[in-house]
């Protein structure tokens, strides 16, 4: 059981980029998968994206066609590549990964804010 760790985040404006990223350690070595999720200030938590141990993506509609997730394996990291950044962006970003009970038995980091406004 480890603690999983997000950074990268930080404040852009409307049309801009940013990259999280999430340590996972072990999770390589383990064939966990990697979900993405955020939680507006006032609203519930939602998913956004996931890769597979196999390194195959799925996306929220809200986010598809402008974020992009990948990972580099020997790191144990996964990042979230964001892209044509809107306001409704704005949230705490948190990862959790999910696959065997090793997997599925990781802490939630503390997350990172990301914050979209002109």
């Amino acid at each position: 059981q480890v603690q999983l760790q997000e950074s990268g985040g930080g404040w852009v404006q409307p049309g801009g980029s940013m990259r999280l990223s999430c340590t996972a350690p072990g999770f390589t070595a383990a064939g966990c998968g990697v979900d993405w999720y955020r939680q507006a200030a006032g609203e519930q938590r939602k998913w956004v994206s996931s890769i597979t141990t196999a390194g195959i993506p799925t996306y929220a509609d809200s986010v598809k066609g402008r974020f992009t997730i990948s990972k580099d394996k020997e790191q144990d990291t996964v990042y979230l590549q964001m892209n044509s950044l809107e306001p409704e962006d704005t949230a705490l970003y948190s990862c959790l990964t999910y696959g065997s009970a090793w997997c599925a038995s990781n802490l939630w980091g503390q997350g990172t804010q990301v914050t979209v406004s002109s």
